[in-house]
């Protein structure tokens, strides 16, 4: 078994406007790194052994702050836990894309749906489990890892049977959710907002 605390990055400006950044890569602004390290606050108090990040500006940079604080090693990056692709909805503001396409389970032009989200970043966290394993069995590691919020949303709606989060839910950025993965199967803990 791994723990796995998966972390929303910082803010950025695109978030604070509340424009659609999927895979546009924009870095996090002050209070963004100031959400990252309330929420390398958050984690203290557990041991963790290493920590991964997206390739997107944003969460490697969360990530690599969260790792100095922890004082874990640089980040490895994972790829298949970057942002949902939002196709032609990139860069448009959040009312829009609901008014346009009706919610976060629509399908845009050129997007990636929630189900494809969903896989990729199952196969990661799969992969980022194994390699885990390899390093400590018989002993578990925990690991942290710092995506965006449409992955989470994806893993949450996986993990809860649909239920979690709730319609209208907004994911804060440097919220922290933590899974335990296990035998191919990914369970909620629990989840806490910065």
């Amino acid at each position: 078994m791994t723990l796995i605390s998966l972390v929303r990055h910082g803010q950025t400006d695109w978030n604070l406007a509340r424009r659609i950044q999927g895979a546009t890569d924009i870095p996090l602004n002050d209070t963004g790194r100031s959400d990252a390290l309330v929420a390398a606050q958050a984690l203290e108090g557990s041991t963790h052994h290493a920590v991964y990040a997206s390739p997107l500006v944003r969460a490697r940079e969360t990530a690599s702050i969260i790792a100095t604080h922890l004082g874990l090693p640089a980040p490895a990056i994972t790829r298949g836990m970057r942002e949902r692709e939002f196709g032609v909805a990139e860069g448009i503001e959040v009312d829009e894309y609901i008014t346009r396409y009706g919610g976060w389970h629509s399908e845009v032009p050129g997007a990636e749906t929630l189900e494809q989200v969903r896989d990729r970043a199952l196969d990661a966290l799969d992969r980022i489990a194994r390699e885990a394993r390899r390093r400590s069995t018989p002993n578990a590691e925990s690991i942290v890892v710092v995506t965006h919020g449409g992955v989470i949303r994806a893993l949450l709606l996986h993990a809860s049977g649909g239920t979690l989060p709730r319609e209208g839910e907004a994911l804060r950025n440097g919220s922290v959710h933590r899974f335990l993965a296990e035998r191919g199967t990914l369970r909620l803990l629990e989840s806490i907002t910065s």
